[in-house]
């Protein structure tokens, strides 16, 4: 552990792992038994073509195709067999044109000339044959002017030569230089991981490219594979469903110069949204993965594909780093390329966190009124009373009101003193002592309130807080002009 943590630092602290081999990797608790897979890991299609009936003859019209795609020992069979049988059959025929002109009993005369100099029997028309095909010409037998029927079939030979040639060594070419050999060198780490990365649940795997030359025009992309029964009842045994590894972002556009780890992000819009890790133990699912490029030596096209099964995806699991800075270059250590360490992570799917999270979080009350626009308490329950709301106002404000259910428009048209004051009442006392009060038209009173709006007044103002000077105006008289305009109109109606 000491080791490790010098090496990677306190950031890639292992939790529990175990040695094997040369890396540390956490094989899955429990394996459930093998079952069948659609892609294999080394990228082979596990699917039979079967009952074609008379489908086969379109394997025939594309014949060189069907030769490049059998496999190995088929086509050296092909090739072996199809240059033996040309040759017996074109060196018969040479001995056949001897036979009939009766080359084979008077070659030894040295008066006779024979169609092809020099050839007593089979073996020598063989020969014959192996020197003119392969244009090796050792000059003791030759073919002369005397046989019209040898000078066709010699050019017969060449064309046929030929045709055979550029078939079977052209099939031959296609089989060695194809870019399958190329996706061996690509690399795939045995098992896929699930863990927290940037604060998201991740689904991550791990590619790497074993030689120098780089893939051009990397992509890679992943399917899920997984049977599932629609809504009208048919069932789909191989459903293929997209796993976003960066479609939206440019991230599937592989620089493959070192080992990349691939991430998709389990969201909404995840096929494993409500994947936890104790539904893994009952799901069935297999990812398939396929990363297409360019061959940089050769220009074609390569394709490379591996798959992991639910019991290949580690839950909790996150690969260990494999660059290092060395001198003057960075070094890839492939023996740590499977090597996976298990990290804290939430067995819970993103789902069930999701609802989680809603439940625990308080709900946030909508805001009444904004404090900062010029509006009065009247304007809020003006739209308050629009929207039905009347009975879930604040305690104050149903004492404004008057009563707790008693709707804004009444108020309005209400001008009783005992209501205006009662609306005043509810104000703080020094804004009391400064506002005029209403209901009042005789001289005594008048001339109270004239005396209170004086002296005192001026007294008061001084203690309020800097808005409710404002709101008093600091200047004497009347204060209707920096009232709210509600509370303005009313004031003015008490006066005249």
């Amino acid at each position: 552990m000491s080791a490790l943590r010098k090496k990677f630092g306190d950031d890639y602290q292992v939790v529990t792992t175990s040695s094997s081999g040369s890396g540390f990797n956490q094989p899955p608790p429990e394996k459930k038994k093998k079952r069948q897979r659609f892609v294999d890991k080394n990228g082979r299609c596990n699917v039979q073509h079967g009952n074609l009936g008379g489908e086969t003859s379109r394997y025939l019209s594309d014949l060189f195709t069907t030769l490049v795609d059998l496999k190995w020992r088929w086509n050296l069979f092909i090739f072996i067999l199809t240059y033996t049988v040309a040759w017996l059959f074109m060196a018969s025929m040479w001995w056949f044109i001897a036979y009939i002109r009766g080359d084979l009993n008077k070659a030894h005369n040295d008066k006779y000339t024979p169609c092809v100099a020099n050839v007593y029997n089979f073996p020598s028309a063989f020969l014959f044959f192996i020197e003119t095909e392969a244009t090796i010409g050792y000059g003791y037998r030759y073919i002369t002017d005397k046989c019209p029927e040898g000078i066709i079939l010699f050019l017969f030979q060449s064309i046929l030569g030929s045709i055979v040639d550029a078939f079977l060594i052209g099939c031959m070419f296609i089989k060695m230089s194809q870019p399958k050999k190329r996706a061996e060198t690509l690399m795939f780490s045995e098992h896929a991981a699930i863990s927290m990365r940037d604060g998201k649940l991740t689904l991550m795997f791990r590619v790497g490219n074993l030689r120098n030359s780089h893939m051009v025009s990397a992509q890679i992309r992943c399917k899920l594979l997984k049977s599932r029964q629609t809504p009208e009842g048919e069932f789909l045994p191989l459903d293929q469903l997209e796993l976003d590894v960066g479609f939206s972002t440019g991230a599937d556009q592989l620089f493959l110069v070192s080992p990349l780890t691939i991430c998709h992000v389990i969201d909404t819009k995840s096929p494993f949204y409500d994947l936890s890790q104790r539904s893994m133990q009952t799901e069935q699912f297999e990812i398939v993965v396929i990363l297409e490029g360019i061959v940089e030596t050769t220009g074609m096209t390569c394709q490379a594909r591996t798959s992991y099964t639910e019991d290949e995806v580690l839950w909790g699991h996150r690969f260990f780093p494999v660059i290092s800075l060395e001198e003057g270059f960075f070094k890839v250590d492939y023996s740590q390329f499977h090597a996976t360490f298990e990290v804290p992570t939430p067995p819970y799917s993103v789902k069930e966190q999701e609802e989680a999270l809603l439940l625990s979080s308080p709900l946030m009350a909508p805001s009444l009124c904004n404090s900062r626009e010029k509006n009065s308490s009247l304007d809020c329950l003006e739209t308050l009373e629009d929207n039905d709301s009347t009975t879930k106002l604040p305690t104050k404000l149903q004492k404004i009101t008057g009563r707790d259910g008693l709707p804004k428009k009444l108020l309005r048209m209400s001008s009783t003193t005992s209501e205006m004051t009662y609306s005043f009442g509810d104000l703080p006392m020094k804004l009391q002592r400064i506002s005029s009060v209403p209901g009042v038209s005789d001289d005594k009173q008048a001339g109270k309130a004239s005396k209170i709006n004086t002296e005192p007044m001026s007294k008061s103002v001084a203690d309020l807080p800097p808005k409710l000077q404002r709101l008093a105006g600091g200047g004497g008289g009347r204060m209707d002009g920096h009232l709210p305009p509600k509370l303005r109109k009313m004031n003015s109606d008490r006066f005249t």
